[in-house]
């Protein structure tokens, strides 16, 4: 059972690795601004976070519209904004995956991002334990021009994360520094995760009690 969870999951996860590469071949750059409007080029807002809604909708309204071009048989977005995931989408004949859409700037630092609050995690494996969970990272361009481009995406199962950590001192963030470093993942079923995490969410809450 477990070899055949794991099959599953890579065989996903392969596949909208090539659905989200495909869909950033389609939009291409992305214009903010004219360098004339931009006198001292991006200064401090060669962030991910500065674009990062605008090219997060992007994404996901090329994905409703357009899903079928890249392979994907159906895409919901989530009807909430405080929801572990942003968009669930299927591949005919497969278990529904659910996605957390993250970006990064290419050639930036490596830091411990915050992947999703581990309680709701913890309660969204509760209502489901074999929902299969992505995240997808896309790596941000900037370039001189005012345009950012999408250059890559990387889908990583969140049950793969080699560094499993909650913050305890961050809302109780699960974060990790390799979303982006399939080959670095661990290739856990989900069973093994949870308790991976549950170990986790245990220490942090521990060092919270401690520090008060």
């Amino acid at each position: 059972m477990a070899v055949n969870e794991l099959q599953e999951v890579e065989f996903l996860r392969n596949n909208l690795e090539e659905s989200l590469t495909k869909l950033i071949k389609k939009v291409g750059k992305v214009n903010i601004g004219k360098p004339e409007q931009f006198p001292f080029g991006w200064r401090k807002a060669a962030k991910g976070r500065t674009v990062w809604r605008i090219i997060e909708e992007l994404i996901t309204q090329n994905l409703e519209v357009y899903h079928t071009e890249f392979g994907i048989f159906k895409v919901v977005p989530s009807d909430s904004e405080v929801s572990v995931y942003d968009m669930m989408c299927e591949f005919n004949g497969h278990a529904p995956l659910y996605i957390n859409i993250k970006s990064s700037v290419l050639g930036g630092k490596k830091t411990k991002d915050d992947i999703s609050k581990a309680e709701g995690l913890t309660n969204f494996y509760n209502e489901c334990p074999n929902r299969i969970f992505m995240i997808a990272t896309f790596l941000i361009k900037f370039n001189q021009d005012m345009s950012v481009e999408l250059t890559k995406a990387v889908v990583m199962p969140v049950a793969w994360i080699p560094d499993i950590y909650v913050n305890p001192s961050n809302n109780g963030n699960l974060q990790s520094s390799y979303t982006k470093d399939l080959d670095k993942a661990i290739r856990r079923t989900n069973a093994q995760f949870i308790v991976e995490l549950n170990k986790e969410i245990a220490v942090a809450l521990e060092k919270k009690k401690n520090k008060k």
